[in-house]
């Protein structure tokens, strides 16, 4: 996301090291930079012209005087100005579901048809899931084809529950109907999709502020797609005024390298950016976080979302496991190795922990294919599933007869298998220097290659 952004302040700060203070001269070049990355993502003219007019009033302020890095002090302006244009001078509530009702909670989702809507209502029931609640999912979408069948489905897998309706039904009957089942079967939370338009028109409005005005929700979230520039400020503007909104969803975040959105809606509305959609999967939501968010656009990666998908992806008995089975003399073997690769792909995979990565290890990793490497470890898995139990055991016993036979069950060519035992093997040697005080060497050896360690 803003891509261009990241790479336009990574310039000025490159020239900037040679400056010894900030000035008015060489502060004017990187507004001038920051201002057109702004533009070229499709970020509301009134906006920019409010944020680079406060960057410039910080930056040559005395909260920045006597740095001894006028490109990092610059830098550290706009990410705070820049988490405060995404909704974090709103404070950390602001961005958080409120549930200061009698149960259940009612959540309204309104949006344009098209940005998502339905599937981010299913993402959210699984994210609410995860927090321990009841959830109910019912469609007011009595006007898409199959928009019903879809939210049953999403829910499903999710392991929701759904409040059934027909295309026969009144909107505001299907909603005052799931609030009555909610209510006599004790669910936490009630989350209401839709119906969306493929533009803004007043009868769509007049529906949804109907149901609104029936259930009366403590969310009503504005879904939105990150992708459509310009187009979602004016649609967020009709939803504003139409609804009092209470935050605001941006799906698709992931497809959008200008991400102009982000900075624009919550501008137009006044409104926080509650979550934002950052896959097609329906693990693939985000709680919002302003701050967090801006050090993203900064190139300075999100460590700490990287460290909450450790917690929700790693088995952490299983990995306590094998760090008690590696230090006290025992084999990493296939099986070790197998369960290796399925912690990262619930990590998000490779792209998905990329994107989470500081800019310098996005850019080492630059030209590199992660869809392939994606595919690439799951057709490993598929190569060790094909060894017996004690290959798996011991893998050193894999000779060419066993070769041709696991290459032949995993549907691979040989070249294949050679290729994943030669990985193995490095892992096998990497977990051996993790004996004894192995660990503390490799820590110092990996010091030389991190930037900023020393």
């Amino acid at each position: 996301m803003l891509d261009n952004l990241t790479q336009r302040l990574a310039k000025v700060v490159k020239t900037m090291r040679g400056e010894a203070r900030l000035t008015e001269a060489n502060t004017a070049e990187m507004l001038r930079e920051v201002r057109l990355a702004l533009l070229e993502a499709d970020v509301a003219l009134p906006a920019v012209r409010e944020f680079i007019a406060k960057v410039k009033e910080k930056a040559l302020g005395e909260e920045v005087i006597g740095s001894l890095s006028p490109g990092q002090a610059l830098v550290g302006v706009v990410q705070k100005e820049l988490a405060a244009l995404m909704g974090a001078d709103l404070g950390p509530e602001a961005s958080q579901l409120s549930f200061a009702q009698q149960p259940p909670a009612i959540i309204l989702m309104a949006g344009l048809q098209g940005v998502g809507k339905t599937t981010t209502t299913g993402k959210l029931a699984k994210y609410l899931k995860e927090q321990k609640k009841k959830v109910l999912t019912v469609s007011a979408d009595v006007y898409r084809p199959a928009a019903i069948a879809q939210l049953e489905s999403v829910t499903k897998q999710v392991g929701a529950d759904f409040f059934p309706s027909t295309a026969n039904d009144k909107p505001v009957d299907i909603a005052l109907n799931a609030l009555d089942w909610a209510k006599k079967h004790y669910h936490d939370v009630l989350i209401i999709d839709t119906a969306g338009r493929l533009a803004i028109d007043e009868a769509m409005m007049q529906e949804i502020a109907a149901v609104h005005a029936a259930v009366k929700p403590i969310e009503t979230l504005f879904v939105v797609d990150a992708m459509v520039g310009q187009d979602a400020i004016n649609t967020a503007k009709a939803f504003n005024d139409a609804l009092p909104l209470t935050g605001v969803v941006l799906t698709k975040l992931d497809g959008d390298s200008r991400g102009g959105a982000a900075l624009s809606v919550r501008h137009v509305t006044g409104k926080p950016i509650k979550f934002a959609g950052v896959s097609e999967k329906l693990d693939g939501l985000e709680a919002f976080d302003p701050a967090r968010m801006a050090n993203r656009v900064l190139g300075m990666g999100d460590i700490l979302a990287l460290v909450e998908e450790a917690r929700k992806g790693v088995d952490m008995q299983a990995a306590t496991d094998m760090a008690n089975k590696i230090k006290s003399g025992g084999k990493f073997d296939m099986n070790d190795f197998k369960a290796q690769l399925t912690q990262m792909k619930k990590m998000g995979g490779m792209s998905g922990l990329l994107d989470k990565l500081p800019a310098q290890f996005q850019q080492a990793a630059a030209g590199a294919n992660m869809d392939q490497a994606e595919k690439q470890v799951r057709r490993m898995c598929g190569i060790i599933d094909s060894m017996t139990p004690l290959e798996r055991a011991k893998p050193e016993l894999i000779k060419a007869n066993r070769k041709r036979r696991i290459a032949a069950g995993a549907g691979v060519q040989v070249q294949e298998v050679n290729r994943m035992l030669t990985q193995y093997d490095q892992m096998n040697t990497m977990m051996k220097k993790l004996k004894g005080g192995g660990l503390m060497k490799m820590m110092r050896g990996m010091k030389g290659m991190m930037p900023g360690m020393r």
